[in-house]
């Protein structure tokens, strides 16, 4: 029997991209069915809480469609302009989610806020019409969310991530309409419906934050975290060969890592040799992040 051909880099990073690909066209798809029901739904129902759900969704349908562009330009291989790749983008794309959720959060507190103060609250119809269409919307995102955090997990993709946290934060809004829906439907309270809104533009901000921060730390060239830098001291210290090590510089750029690392090797040894120390401790740190560029820069001790 013919062993199986070992997975290539090449081939590993065209997987990652396929599969960036399909969470994110799924999160397309879902968004634009969304989009339709909950513009039925708001023209039923009237609820501010099926709006600000209605909102979020057109949002999360232009988002995903950035971030779909962003996936497929980031997967193209580094070329004589782009020396280090193309994964940048995918931090551009996750910045610009954060910046309309940011938009989109504020808007519909504003709205809660004004019906809030309203002497007399508006009343809601046709609750079960919204109530049906918000129960749908629960299940596909529910489901769009386990695919995309599944990839996210597989490929490191930094939008495939945003998207899913942004999906998961949708699930929260979603799940107060029905709530809403329902207490107007039971009781007549008609206020929950804001408070909803209210509950669910602070749930957007601080989201957004959370994905702006991680997309701006990237594009500012911010180290990697501290369980990642211990560990690659860590692989440095064992390492054979070396008589020590110094400057070990990281970068992130969309779900690439990349590391420096200058190492001190015995200046009598051969360049043969000296190259095999260096090309070893390289492996190792590849082994344990396969998805890193590392540089070996080996001075003579």
């Amino acid at each position: 029997m013919t062993p199986p051909h070992p997975i290539t880099p090449e081939d590993a990073a065209a997987r990652d991209a396929r599969l960036n690909v399909s969470a994110v066209s799924a999160a397309v798809m879902v968004a634009a069915t969304l989009v339709a029901l909950k513009l039925w739904a708001l023209w039923a129902t009237g609820a501010l809480s099926v709006a600000a759900s209605l909102a979020d969704s057109a949002l999360d349908l232009i988002a995903s469609f950035a971030g779909l562009a962003a996936v497929i330009y980031a997967a193209r291989p580094a070329d004589d302009d782009h020396a280090f790749g193309h994964a940048s983008a995918e931090d551009l794309a996750a910045l610009g989610q954060a910046a309309l959720v940011t938009i989109s959060a504020l808007l519909i507190a504003a709205r809660a806020g004004d019906r809030l103060l309203s002497p007399t609250a508006e009343p809601l119809r046709a609750e079960g019409t919204g109530l049906m269409v918000m129960g749908i919307s629960v299940l596909l995102t529910g489901a769009l969310v386990l695919w995309q955090r599944r990839v996210a997990k597989h490929t490191g993709s930094r939008v495939v991530a945003a998207d899913a946290l942004h999906y998961m934060a949708d699930l929260l809004p979603n799940l107060g309409a029905i709530g809403a829906l329902v207490a107007s439907a039971l009781w007549g309270v008609g206020q929950v419906d804001s408070a909803v809104a209210l509950a669910s533009s602070a749930l957007l901000l601080a989201g957004a934050a959370r994905i702006a921060s991680g997309a701006w730390n990237a594009l500012m060239d911010r180290g990697a975290d501290d369980a990642t830098m211990m560990r690659l001291a860590q692989i440095a210290d064992a390492a054979p060969g070396l008589n020590g090590w110094h400057d070990l510089k990281t970068r992130t750029s969309g779900a690439r890592l990349f590391v420096q690392i200058h190492v001190e090797i015995d200046g009598t040894l051969s360049l043969h040799d000296a190259h095999a120390i260096g090309a070893r401790l390289r492996h190792q740190m590849l082994d344990a992040f396969p998805k890193a560029e590392v540089i070996v820069h080996k001075d003579p001790a």
